[in-house]
């Protein structure tokens, strides 16, 4: 049985509006708070779950206790005709994330591709929701970030990197971007984390332990156990491209000096580090060869013959935008440990939670 099964529906924006007056209540003001909440609940509507508003509760901690800054504003430090290095000044990732590929849409309008470091944020969730905002706008974007280690090196007996995301957007005539968001570990740390919450058994190929064998015992991670890098060697240094460009190269904190958003003291900064490319089509090709090229590639990927049970082969994020429209239609049925994590959010903002988790 799914866990979303027998749930009752929130609408999207009634969880919009419990986020917006849970971040306002903590003192964040109703622009930032409007960015994050999409982020958040955008996420939810598209099946991420474990990107979504079960975030909102560590969120709300670390900015009552000051680890992350309410009124905090993004600044450029760097910049150039194609690239800028911003310090987030330890606001929500989601706001500097989102300033971040704004000035990378900005500067790519001129020159045509821009790079964007950001350095000093907080925990920036679905890299992919920004991918997706850049290919709307018409931009093919990229879109990674760092973390503090969790993932292991093939042969490590100990994680190496995080489970540092790698995301992009590519627009798609007028319909929704296609959209890969991805953790470079076999899987991202918080479904792990959900498994064992659900009271779930976990593949063999998520986790490593101490001895740098394949386990299946969840309760390990993270303290005895790292997560596996996503097809062995070839994870592995996508996640090390992502710390690169995330970090090295906008000169944030990297590997072990990224703080855990979730399990340090929460008057700590995490200080994790994001970059952000975006390509301007229009500025290469005509808009319009671009869709028709791009269409008949689309057209034939999904007119490959498919296995038995299987209607057509998708592109990466058709799934995930057929979930939003049933949303936008139905609500969102929220798993059981979101749920959880909402009434945690309402406790620390001091509001009540979403009258539909009480049903």
């Amino acid at each position: 049985m799914s866990p979303t099964t027998n749930s009752p529906s929130i609408s999207i924006d009634a969880l919009t509006q419990f986020c917006l007056a849970a971040l306002t209540r903590v003192g964040v003001s109703q622009t930032d708070a409007k960015t994050t909440a999409s982020a958040l609940v955008t996420t939810d509507a598209m099946g991420v779950f474990t990107h979504g508003t079960k975030l909102l509760a560590g969120y709300l901690n670390k900015l009552k206790g000051g680890g992350y800054r309410a009124g905090a504003t993004p600044r450029i430090e760097r910049e150039g005709l194609g690239w800028a290095l911003i310090d987030g000044e330890s606001a929500l990732g989601q706001v500097g994330s989102d300033f971040a590929m704004r000035t990378a849409i900005e500067k790519a309008r001129k020159v045509g591709v821009a790079y964007v470091g950001l350095r000093n944020t907080g925990h920036i969730g679905a890299a992919g929701y920004y991918a997706a905002s850049a290919a709307r706008q018409g931009f093919i974007a990229m879109v990674t970030g760092n973390d503090i280690p969790s993932v292991a090196a093939p042969g490590s007996k100990r994680a190496v990197l995080g489970s540092n995301p790698i995301a992009y957007g590519v627009p798609h005539g007028n319909g929704e971007p296609i959209v890969l968001d991805m953790a470079t570990a076999a899987v991202a740390g918080g479904k792990i984390y959900a498994a064992i919450q659900r009271g779930e058994t976990i593949p063999s190929t998520w986790l490593i332990d101490q001895e740098g064998q394949p386990t299946v015992d969840g309760s390990l991670y993270p303290d005895r156990a790292s997560l596996a890098p996503m097809a062995g060697h070839k994870g592995y240094g996508f996640g090390l491209w992502c710390e690169i460009l995330s970090a090295v190269l906008p000169g944030g904190k990297m590997t072990w000096q990224v703080g855990s958003w979730i399990f340090d003291d929460p008057s700590l900064p995490s200080e994790h580090n994001a970059s952000f490319i975006a390509i301007d089509i229009g500025a290469m090709v005509p808009r319009e060869q671009f869709d028709q090229r791009l269409q008949h590639l689309i057209d034939e990927i999904h007119a490959a013959p498919t296995a038995a049970g299987i209607e057509r082969v998708l592109l990466p994020g058709e799934r995930e935008w057929g979930l939003y429209r049933k949303a936008q239609q139905e609500g969102i049925k929220l798993p059981q440990d979101v749920r959880d994590k909402l009434v945690q959010a309402a406790a620390h903002a001091g509001i009540e939670p979403p009258a539909e988790l009480s049903r």
